[in-house]
């Protein structure tokens, strides 16, 4: 298969790139965003044994794309005993989470950094069988030499949105180099389709599925800590602030305020998309005149508590079946927004600012059918919060936002039935 010169010219680069990224890697270190125990794994190097038999390779690049395929290779694992799941991902945060919730027969590991020595290392250890990319993080030299190392290459829920595309567009060759070395592509939309069709993917190896994130299972909880938590507030109106990023946590607490007028004993809770966060947003709430208590503390929320920050890791499950009215975060500030069916399928009705366009087509279904509310500003999502607490109105926008999310289960068949077609028939492995 060809090499464009522009992919050329980057294998070159890669190839002699190992002291610079190291020294990059170090700095990354000082900073905490890589794992000190672990950072021989990002030069390609095992942390662990390789498992018996055949092994698929998942890499996924941060804690979206990975809950995203959560649900996916749960189902395999539960299918395929015989077969190991590696999930790489390239975040600290990312690494705790598959570290707790992967199944039985799957391990996680830090993906390498696309340096060609490191890649082939990696490669030369694991061995996987099938390896399969998630989204749109595409690593020039890992996809050379895994198709190098004839290891079938496969993109599920994957996305390019237009302006990735026109960017692409700048190094044709280079994106036609990198696409066809994939054996199948199964795109989240239509779009995505004809971007990829526009940089040189085959038509024949591509088909539109949608997102693997409406097939996901909802996430879990501990039951014995929400029929706690469900005792402590005693009947108050609650609402939650979902993965709120800098910036978002003013607003919804200037939001709170106005809601509390009309809704009394409200509480919100505040769950920040970096947990880390939690006592620099505690300690300017509290400078604001509020009541917090803080979850990573091992708090409750008490009679006087006014605002509670759920500032841990793995938890959204119980957050989401706590609030019936959900403040998407990242999406008042310009991040772009973040997966809406996560507490739509769990009966949380959702408000959302307008900047989501990293998952429009999400939000686009959802609104159509009046299972969201956009707002602009903090006013406005006061107003929307007195407004979707009515019992009717909350329970309306959370049944349709269900009925989206719980359509997508046959998502995540298809690409089961895809990846199952690249394993050995375990029939013929026992032979």
């Amino acid at each position: 298969m060809g090499v464009s010169p522009g992919l050329f010219l980057y294998l070159v680069f890669s190839e002699r790139a190992e002291g610079l990224v190291t020294r990059r890697l170090e700095k990354r270190l000082a900073i905490g965003k890589e794992d000190p125990a672990r950072l021989p794994e990002r030069l390609g190097e095992p942390g662990r044994p390789r498992p018996d038999g055949p092994l698929v390779w998942f890499h996924a690049a941060s804690v979206g794309e990975s809950l995203s395929i959560l649900e996916l290779v749960r189902r395999l694992s539960d299918e395929r005993p015989d077969v190991g799941f590696l999930v790489t991902t390239g975040t600290v945060t990312s690494a705790k989470m598959m570290s707790a919730r992967l199944p039985e027969g799957a391990f996680h590991q830090f993906v390498p950094v696309d340096v060609r020595p490191f890649v082939r290392r990696f490669l030369a250890h694991w061995h996987p069988d099938l390896a399969v990319w998630t989204e749109s993080e595409l690593w020039p030299a890992m996809i050379y030499e895994t198709a190098r190392a004839d290891v079938p290459m496969v993109l599920i829920n994957a996305r390019i949105s237009q302006r990735t595309s026109r960017g692409w567009r700048w190094f044709p060759g280079f994106a036609r180099s990198l696409l066809r070395r994939f054996d199948h592509v199964l795109a989240q939309d239509s779009l995505t389709a004809r971007n990829l069709l526009r940089l040189g993917l085959p038509k024949s190896r591509i088909e539109v599925t949608g997102s693997l994130k409406e097939g996901s299972a909802a996430l879990p909880h501990n039951e014995a800590e929400r029929a706690l938590f469900a005792r402590k507030l005693a009947g108050r109106p609650v609402w939650l602030a979902a993965s709120t990023h800098p910036g978002e946590e003013d607003m919804v607490a200037s939001a709170h305020r106005q809601a509390s007028r009309a809704a009394q004993r409200l509480l919100l809770i505040i769950a920040p998309r970096h947990p880390e966060r939690g006592p620099e947003i505690a300690a300017t709430l509290r400078a604001d005149g509020w009541r917090v208590a803080m979850r990573s503390n091992g708090e409750l929320p008490e009679s006087e508590t006014e605002i509670y920050l759920a500032d841990t890791l793995g938890e959204m499950g119980l957050w989401y079946r706590l609030a019936p009215v959900t403040f998407l975060g990242g999406s008042l500030v310009e991040i772009g927004g973040h997966n809406p069916f996560e507490p739509a399928a769990l009966g949380s009705a959702i408000i959302h600012g307008p900047h989501v366009h990293k998952v429009a087509d999400v939000f686009e279904r959802l609104n159509a059918v009046g299972a969201t509310l956009e707002v602009k500003s903090a006013d406005a999502l006061g107003k929307a919060v007195i407004q979707v607490l009515a019992p009717d109105k909350a329970a309306a926008m959370a049944h349709a936002a269900w009925e989206v999310s719980s359509a997508g289960a046959e998502v995540t068949d298809r690409a089961m039935a895809l990846l199952k077609g690249y394993l050995p028939d375990p029939k013929s492995e026992a032979a």
